[in-house]
């Protein structure tokens, strides 16, 4: 291990400098001391959750071009030794690449939306969003460089998400970060769950909490204890609410070209959400589980019914009846599929205040946690059992190229990361993706009541970190 440029007295050097000056919060004296462990292995890491140095400073809305997003930096001190990461993030439909210092400050931040994409196929397809990233990820990869004024051998470390996501997606961003890695001879980090990262502006937000996950493929429930420490309550047995959100809004013939969400959600505004009466999903399940799959047949029934195509007929064509009718179809979905949600969160405070009784807070994330009316009803059961809600700006609820690279430094000032790949990686090489990550163990009432879930596994590529994650974990 010795012989390794990853292991040099220099470098560990710098590890141990930058873990002491960027990271007070972090319980162990160094990280340089994990790897004098005799096993030899690299120590685990933790997938969730990561907390968010205050010097980190906020950045405007993304762009959906791919021009630089604009930044507020906040530079540290001079003459401090800083490590600089390139995150890479390809999980759904956004390509997103990012330079960032680890005194917090944003050199640049990429973002190439497929937005017309989805407009075209009213919603994610997996195999034309693989096809997109790999025509643009060399671009916004090398813009983000060049616009931090750096280039590869500048970089101290590689981040890429390795999931959740679409695996299709996944790969074309592990496999970009993987060649930059090996021909700059730079560590990579597989970032997981990043988007459940705290971004601690809150000085009293401390473990252990509740956090939730609502996006377009993954909603999670998991009650984090500390570092490395958690516990899964619920998550999808089927679709997530992100997706049903995102085909309802197809059938109703919105204009998703900013996102089916959002366009559903300012729809739903103008309608009656008691007019069409859908079941709410699971209430005979006691447990903290969401299925959304059931509601979605509800509400296409329900488009049926009305005997319009919908879908083929855009909502800005429509007549005033027509709209009215596509207004409280929208109305009423949210407003189940945003109870469904209400109802496993207050299942899921109950079982985690068992657990652990200090609990203060929930925090969410993912694209969905941008939604006005679902942040509404869920500070309305946060604060109906004793919790403070903690949500990240909007505009951090969504992917960015930011939040991979940060969670890249954060876990290379910890010792965890893989060393280089090698230059010239077989073709054939099959990578350790995890579009569905099992979030540490799971709450024993919960197996009990929950239904049988169904995983995804892919073959290992980033082995010594995921390895490492089982053989150390807490």
């Amino acid at each position: 291990m010795a012989s390794s440029p990853l292991f040099a007295p220099s470098k560990i050097s710098r590890i141990n400098h930058l873990f002491k000056s960027c990271f007070p919060h972090c319980r162990s004296r160094s990280p340089a001391a994990h790897f004098g462990q005799a096993t030899g292995h690299l120590p685990s890491f933790f997938p969730f959750p990561l907390l968010v140095h205050p010097r980190f400073k906020s950045l405007s809305a993304a762009s959906s071009t791919s021009d630089v997003v604009s930044l507020s930096l906040h530079r540290g001190k001079s003459g401090e030794e800083d490590l600089v990461v390139l995150g890479i993030e390809t999980s759904c439909d956004d390509t997103a690449a990012a330079v960032v210092r680890s005194d917090g400050e944003i050199l640049s931040h990429v973002v190439y939306s497929q937005a017309d994409l989805l407009a075209r196929y009213g919603g994610v397809a997996p195999k034309m969003a693989e096809e997109a990233h790999s025509r643009v990820i060399d671009e916004v990869v090398q813009q983000a460089i060049e616009k931090a004024n750096l280039t590869e051998k500048d970089l101290s470390a590689v981040a890429v998400t390795i999931g959740p996501g679409l695996s299709l997606c996944l790969r074309v961003g592990v496999q970009k970060a993987r060649k930059i890695a090996g021909l700059f001879n730079l560590p990579i980090v597989g970032s997981i769950i990043w988007r459940l990262m705290l971004w601690l502006t809150e000085k009293d937000l401390k473990f252990p909490f509740l956090a939730l996950l609502i996006s377009g493929g993954h909603n999670l429930l998991i009650l984090a204890n500390e570092l490395g420490h958690y516990v899964q309550l619920g998550t999808s047995i089927d679709d997530a609410i992100g997706e049903a959100y995102d085909k309802t809004a197809r059938w109703l013939g919105l204009d998703l070209r900013k996102g089916g969400g959002p366009a559903l959600e300012e729809l739903a505004r103008e309608g009656d959400p008691n007019s069409v009466k859908f079941s709410t999903p699971m209430r005979q399940h006691k447990d903290c589980n969401f299925s959304y799959a059931g509601l979605k047949t509800q509400v296409r029934l329900a488009i049926e019914s009305t005997k319009t195509d919908m879908e083929n007929n855009p909502i800005s064509s429509a007549s005033s009846e027509d709209r009215r009718k596509r207004a409280d179809i929208a109305a009423s979905f949210q407003r189940v599929a945003v109870l469904h949600l209400e109802e496993r969160c207050e299942r899921a405070i109950e079982w985690a205040l068992k657990i652990e009784p200090s609990i203060k807070h929930l925090v969410v994330s993912g694209g969905v946690a941008s939604n006005r009316y679902v942040r509404s009803r869920l500070d309305h059961i946060v604060d109906k059992n004793g919790l403070r809600l903690v949500c990240p700006p909007p505009n951090l609820c969504t992917d960015n190229g930011v939040m991979v690279a940060w969670t890249g430094i954060e876990h290379f000032c910890l010792g965890r990361f893989d060393p280089p790949p090698p230059v010239h990686e077989s073709e054939d090489f099959v990578f350790d993706l995890r579009p569905r990550w099992p979030l540490g163990e799971e709450y024993s009432q919960g197996r009990s009541e929950a239904r049988s879930l169904k995983t995804a596994r892919m073959h290992p590529s980033l082995t010594s970190i995921i390895q490492g994650s089982a053989r150390h974990q807490p």
